[in-house]
């Protein structure tokens, strides 16, 4: 903790902020200190760290003080973290919260997680030492200053560690890429020889694609599920993950809504999509939120909530007016329906047919007739008939 250094929290000319992560607790090493949970902020310049409450309290240290950084996991009780092994302190560095330390090394602690998509930045920035343009004196001067003290730090010792733990990352890397290979390879043969056979049958147009291929073939596209859903891990807990969040939805839930006449209960969307993510399920909390930001983000689909307080995803292309048009219609054939006959004769649930039929007697088509047989609805004759 000795190389950090009080700091305004202001961005430098030439300096640019990369990424942030709330809820970041700073320990020295093994011992804790008092920077428990903080804003943590990478630039392309110096990690700064910043008090939630006390936002005066603010520390920073150059990314040319940096030696290597690596991941530990979390366990039952424990955060996620980073450790950052650094340079010794240069002579001529700014008064800081510490004036020495016993150790080398930094951990930052992620208690709301955001480790994942952190790390990779950092290691991105680590890589392009982009700190190495900057035009100011200052910071030019702490690079030669600490890019001296790397040379008399590393030496062969730091050399082989850093060779070591590249070789382990891509072993790690190669391993889960020839699992994943094999996992596609198991199927990869009948995969083919079916959708030939759908393809040609289509081409040829010579008969009808049999229900069992229909089945086989859904069930294999629905057992792949999301290759890489959004997760707290990789982006956190704040507005950014709802934003993957919601952009994920969107790509996945166009096509069942489509299929489905343009609208989905949030109920259904619910079981689709934790079915389609495998073990890294959903909370209906994080849906909600995600479901919010679906208009705002100019995503083919969006979040609607009836006067009811019924909440569903619809297309952005779904049209009201069709809507109760084709509900009015059903009605008028039929002299009267029930929510529960409405939905059985339009292919939908009882709760979205409720709705509709709602919405159609809102907008002034049809009538109802409440009873203790239940609710009917009637094709409105005042409008109709003089």
């Amino acid at each position: 903790m000795d190389r950090f250094s009080w700091t305004t929290g202001l961005l430098e000319l030439g300096e640019t902020l990369v990424v942030q992560q709330r809820g970041v607790r700073l320990s020295d090493g093994e011992e804790k200190v008092k920077f428990d949970s903080g804003v943590l902020l990478l630039s392309t310049h110096r990690l700064i760290w910043r008090d939630q409450k006390n936002h005066e309290c603010c520390i920073a240290v150059p990314l040319s003080q940096i030696v290597f950084i690596e991941e530990q996991s979390s366990g039952i009780g424990k955060s996620a973290k980073i450790v950052v092994h650094l340079h010794p302190a240069s002579s001529n560095k700014e008064p800081g919260p510490f004036q020495s330390s016993k150790y080398s090394y930094i951990k930052l602690s992620f208690k709301e997680h955001g480790q994942i998509e952190f790390y990779r930045r950092l290691s991105e920035e680590m890589t392009q030492r982009r700190w190495e343009s900057m035009p100011t004196g200052q910071a030019m001067q702490v690079n030669k200053d600490t890019q001296a003290g790397r040379i008399r730090a590393v030496g062969i010792v730091g050399i082989e560690r850093k060779i070591e733990e590249k070789r382990k990352e891509t072993d790690k890397n190669i391993s889960e890429a020839f699992e994943d290979l094999s996992k596609l390879m198991e199927k990869a043969k009948e995969m083919v020889e079916l959708s030939k056979s759908i393809a040609n049958k289509i081409k040829e147009k010579q008969g009808d694609i049999t229900e069992d291929e229909t089945i086989r073939f859904k069930s294999y596209l629905l057992s792949m599920g999301i290759a890489n859903p959004v997760t707290r891990e990789t982006y956190g807990s704040g507005t950014q993950y709802h934003m993957q969040l919601a952009k994920q939805l969107a790509g996945i839930l166009q096509t069942p809504l489509e299929e489905r006449g343009g609208i989905m209960s949030l109920t259904e969307v619910y079981c689709l999509v934790n079915r389609a993510r495998g073990l890294e399920l959903l909370s209906p909390e994080d849906l909600v939120n995600a479901c919010k930001m679906l208009e705002s983000l100019k995503l083919p689909i969006r979040l609607r909530i009836f006067d009811s307080g019924v909440m569903v995803i619809e297309l952005q292309s779904h049209n009201e007016e069709e809507m109760v048009a084709s509900a009015l219609e059903t009605v008028s054939e039929k002299g009267s329906l029930t929510a529960d006959e409405f939905a059985k004769l339009v292919g939908m649930s009882v709760l979205l047919a409720k709705e509709r039929l709602l919405l159609a007697e809102k907008m002034g088509h049809l009538c109802r007739d409440d009873s203790v047989e239940g609710l009917r609805f009637y094709p409105n004759l005042f409008l109709t008939q003089s």
